[in-house]
Order: C-alpha cells, then sequence, then structure tokens
C-alpha cells in the first residue's frame, strides 16, 4: 500500500480527509510525519490554482505521492469574499469570531441583499511530478444571523445549510461530511483511487 501526503497542518481538515479516505487503498501520512517543509505562498486567484501549486510543492519537497486542498467560504453579497483569502481573510492572525463580525458588519452594511453563500474546495494529486487527479466539490448554503454551534471549525458557526436547518457547526462530524465541500472533493478522489487500483 503506497504512502499518500497530505498536504495540510489544518488537524480539523485532516481529521475530516482521515475519515473520508479511511477505506481508500492508502496509508496516509501529514506534513506532521515528514520532515519540516516551508510552506508556499498561495499566489493562486482561485482554489484550483492554490490546490495544484500546494500539492506540486509539497510532493517536490518530500518526494512523495501528495494531495492537497484548498477552500474557502465564497459570499455573493460580497463579491465572493473571502473566497482564497479566507484562512487570511482581515489578517493572518484573526480569530474567527473577528472575521465573523466583520462579514456580519460588510452584510449589515447592505440589507435585504440576499445571504447566499457556499464553500468550496479544489483537491489536486501529483505523484512523481505528474498532476494525476484534480476535482472540485461545493456546497451551497447562505450566511446565518449570527454564529451557531460549537462543532466543525473555521466558518462552520455562520454557514447555514438550509436542507439540515442548522449551521455546519450544529451538525454531528457525521452530518457534515455527508454534504459539505471537502467531503465531496475527497470521495470522488477516494472513488478514483479504488477504481484505478492505485
Amino acid at each position: 500500500m503506497r504512502q499518500l501526503l497530505v498536504a495540510t497542518t489544518n488537524a480539523g481538515k485532516l481529521r475530516e480527509i482521515r475519515t473520508l479516505m479511511s477505506d481508500a487503498p492508502v496509508r496516509l501520512v501529514s506534513l506532521a510525519d515528514v520532515p519540516p517543509i516551508e510552506e508556499p505562498q498561495e499566489a493562486g486567484a482561485t482554489f484550483e490554482a492554490n490546490a495544484l501549486l500546494k500539492a506540486r510543492h509539497y510532493a517536490s519537497r518530500s518526494g512523495l505521492w501528495t494531495v492537497a486542498e484548498d477552500s474557502g467560504l465564497v459570499i455573493d453579497a460580497l463579491g465572493g469574499e473571502p473566497g482564497v483569502r479566507s484562512a487570511r481573510f482581515l489578517r493572518l492572525d484573526a480569530t474567527y469570531p473577528e472575521r465573523f463580525a466583520e462579514i456580519f458588519r460588510r452584510l449589515d452594511a447592505s440589507p435585504g441583499q440576499p445571504r447566499r453563500a457556499r464553500f468550496v474546495a479544489a483537491l489536486a494529486s501529483v505523484d512523481r511530478g505528474e498532476v494525476i487527479y484534480e476535482t472540485t466539490g461545493v456546497v451551497e448554503g447562505e450566511i446565518a444571523d449570527a454564529p451557531r454551534g460549537r462543532g466543525g471549525f473555521g466558518y462552520d458557526p455562520i454557514f447555514f445549510y438550509p436542507p439540515y436547518a442548522r449551521t455546519l457547526a450544529e451538525v454531528s462530524d457525521a452530518e457534515k461530511v455527508a454534504v459539505a465541500h471537502r467531503g465531496v472533493a475527497f470521495r470522488k478522489f477516494a472513488d478514483w483511487l479504488k477504481a484505478e487500483g492505485r
């Protein structure tokens, strides 16, 4: 069984990915399992560009088959923000409550605007210098009136998912993984791995 490097240091993401890839024919290792590698500059204008940039960077530095993803929250009324800058919105060291407050402030400045939003996750896998798989997962929803729930991580407390009538921070891990953007992308990848017999 081959090793697959999951290029993330985010414990919440890694936990989700391990669950999603549990029946794939690979042995997952994380950045914590390999010698330190400097982070790349995420200079891409899209989630897809950043996922590919990260996959190529960590694959070339580690020498391992690598999968990377780039994901974030896209809010229509804010022109797509925070978008690819979701993890750096406001500033790199901003807390999520600070980010939530700024999002609500901007939305409140334009009352009556639809609060449509989506989480997007782009995934890319690189093996021996070759891009072998790319996909994207999306979950549609809207911005809640206030943060709710203690589960999940990141922007989950303000992302209201209408079919559940709750935020993604109010649902169980299993409920979230069943519908969320990262779940969609990594399930596609796991299915492809099983079909390819890698």
